[in-house]
Parts: structure tokens; sequence; C-alpha cells
């Protein structure tokens, strides 16, 4: 438990806050964006944001890539889903997103779909050894973190020649979303966006490492600081992102030293270089289509390419009406500027895909009542 109780104590919180607060500058504001839907979720769960002082604001960014799927790729799956002879395995936290006309893959499975839970793309072979006679489709989403399994089983599918299993392939990439945030016009345009540094992801970064993000530092000049999930990772990348500011640096340092090291996994990495590969452009939701941001099956691997093997036609996708979602993925508003947030949207009957997720910054606010005041939760300052 070293590495959770040690990293959640209050008094070392407390300690913290009163190092952040001396050494913000009074004068100016600090606008931290936290990429990752788990930082997000830690900073309300734990009530960190209570402990920063006034002038420290936390931007929420994309979150997870359940959130930033756009709605005409799970129309695609549903499509998939409703084929003769399919059999469309796919992560739990994508069943009850909303797609086109608030349909989801649950309510796809509910009007007869094979729409099959999965925890593993272990579990989505084993579905297609013990069915021969339907195409089983695994719905493959995820940043950098998930693409290793998926590499593993279209590999493990071409050594036992599983000819009736193929992969939906949504792997999306995190550096080029912060590059298309940075310097897209559109999302200037939508909405004022101001960033002074990163806290990056973790899980994602244990994957790729820290280098990919000195671009960002030595471009753009915005710090990033690799952040942990447990809360006093998230208040030290906070004070050595103001420490930064304070002083005019623009660095990649590594708070989470326990997991992720400069040039990352690179054993994984070859793994996903030997059958995936970056794909020309790809459409994020809230942030457009972005150039060189998602993963793509190789041709020699193509007999496992659900979008190869079958004749997908074009959607026509369309958001719900009033959600803004897209806005919130692209740190433009927060959740209780969205006038369907806790009214006709909530988890039990979500309108888009920031309240259905584990990790959207929608059912962050609403799972930890913050937007209900302060009183209404607890934080670690009720912690000794």
């Amino acid at each position: 438990m070293r590495y959770i109780d040690e990293f959640r104590r209050g008094d070392l919180a407390h300690r913290l806050a009163r190092t952040i607060a001396r050494e913000a500058d009074a004068a100016r504001d600090y606008h931290l964006m936290e990429f990752c839907g788990g930082h997000t979720h830690a900073i309300f769960r734990y009530g960190v944001q209570d402990l920063m002082p006034p002038n420290v604001h936390f931007v929420h960014g994309p979150g997870c890539p359940v959130c930033v799927l756009p709605v005409g790729r799970l129309d695609e799956a549903i499509w998939l889903a409703e084929q003769p002879g399919v059999i469309l395995c796919s992560y739990g936290d994508m069943l009850r997103v909303p797609a086109s006309g608030r349909k989801s893959l649950l309510k796809a499975k509910a009007g007869g779909a094979a729409v099959r839970l999965v925890y593993s793309t272990q579990d989505a072979l084993r579905i297609a050894r013990e069915n021969p006679e339907c195409q089983v489709v695994f719905f493959a989403i995820g940043f950098e973190t998930t693409t290793p399994p998926t590499a593993v089983a279209i590999r493990q599918a071409a050594a036992e020649n599983l000819s009736n299993f193929s992969v939906f392939c949504n792997h999306v990439l995190t550096p080029a979303a912060i590059g298309a945030i940075l310097e897209s016009v559109k999302v200037r345009e939508r909405g004022t966006l101001n960033i002074d540094g990163f806290l990056g992801p973790s899980h994602v970064s244990a994957i790729i490492g820290s280098r990919p993000y000195e671009v960002f530092a030595e471009a753009y000049r915005k710090p990033v600081v690799i952040a942990g999930f447990e809360p006093l990772d998230v208040m030290q990348s906070v004070l050595l992102l103001i420490r930064q500011l304070n002083e005019g640096r623009a660095e990649v340092e590594n708070e989470y030293t326990r997991a992720v090291v400069r040039d990352g996994n690179r054993k994984a990495q070859a793994l996903v270089a030997e059958v995936l590969e970056v794909g020309e452009s790809f459409e994020w939701r809230g942030l457009g289509r972005i150039p060189a941001s998602a993963l793509e099956i190789k041709l020699a691997y193509g007999r496992f390419d659900a979008e190869r093997r079958f004749a997908i036609p074009p959607s026509h996708p369309s958001e719900v009406k009033g959600c803004e979602c897209p806005a919130v993925l692209r740190g433009v508003k927060r959740p209780t500027e969205c006038k369907l947030f806790g009214t006709v949207c909530t988890p039990e009957n979500p309108m888009g895909s920031c309240m259905v997720s584990s990790e959207g910054a929608c059912a962050a606010y609403w799972s930890y009542g913050r937007f209900r005041g302060a009183a209404s939760v607890g934080t670690l300052s009720d912690r000794g």
C-alpha cells in the first residue's frame, strides 16, 4: 500500500498547499491543463482545487479516449454490431455513450445486436475461438496505454490464423492532441483558452516516455510536468509548474519517476510499431480532424482490420442538441456551463460521453459534487 497511502496523507497535502500558496505570485494567474481525466477525477475526489490559492486554475482537457471518440465512429461500431453473424466486443465504458439519435451500443444490444462486454483483448480472442461461425470484431479504443494489448491480440490472431477475428481500431495519440490544442485556430475562435502549462498524463507516459512532450516546451514555451494520479502527485506537479513559470522556464519534468522514464517502454513501443502505424488524420470529438493523431493497422496485418473486411457505409453523425461536451473537451467550458448538466444530463441519462466515461469531466463534477458546494463533500483537508 506504500504507493497509495503515502501519496494521500492529509498532513503532507497541507504542507504542500502552504508551499504552493507561498510561491504562487499573487500578481498573476496560473492556468494549468490536466490532459488526462484521471487527474481531473483525482482533483475533484480529493478536493485538490480547494487546497489551491485562488489564482491557480485547473483547465480540464480532452480527458479520455471514450470522451474524444467522435459520434461518427460510434455510429460505425453500432452498424458493425447490427450486421448478421457479427459479434462486437467492447469495453464497458463504450456501451452507454450516445451516438446519433441517442442510440448506443447498449440500446443496439437490447434491439438484438450481438454486443459482448469484454475486459481484455484476450476475452475477444476467446469469443472468436468459441464462435467460429461468427465474425468477431473487437472495438479497440484508447490512448497509447492500451495499444500494446491490441497489437498483441492482432499478432496472436495471425499466429493462430484466426480468420473470424478483426479489430475496429480507434487508438489515438496524446501528443498530437496537445499540439492541436495549442495551435488550432478553431479552438481559439470558439472560446478563450488560456494555458500556461500542462500536467502530463502518467499511464500514457509510462508507454511513450517524457521525450514526446519536449517539443511543447521548446517550440511553444509551455512547461510540462508528468504527474502521477494520486493527490500528492498532482499537488507536487502543480508546485513544479509554478516554479517553472515564476522562473521563466519551459521544460519537461517528471514527477512520476516511479513509473515513467524519458524513453518510455521500448519493448511495448516496438510491439506496437510492428502491427500498427500512424494514420494520415483522425477526427476527434471537440478538436476536429487532427493530422497524424491515431493509429491504423498495417497492411501486413490488414486481414484483421475490420474497416478492410467490412464495407462500412459513411455515417451522418449528429450531436445531442445543447450538449457542450465538445467545448468541455477543448477546455473552453466547464461542465456546469452546459445547460443540460445535472438537469436532463445525469449518469443515469447521459447526453454526452463526458458524463458516461469514468474519466469524463462531467462525471467528475457529478460524482464528487463539487458544483453543489464544498460543504457537501469531504476533502483531504478532512483527513489527518
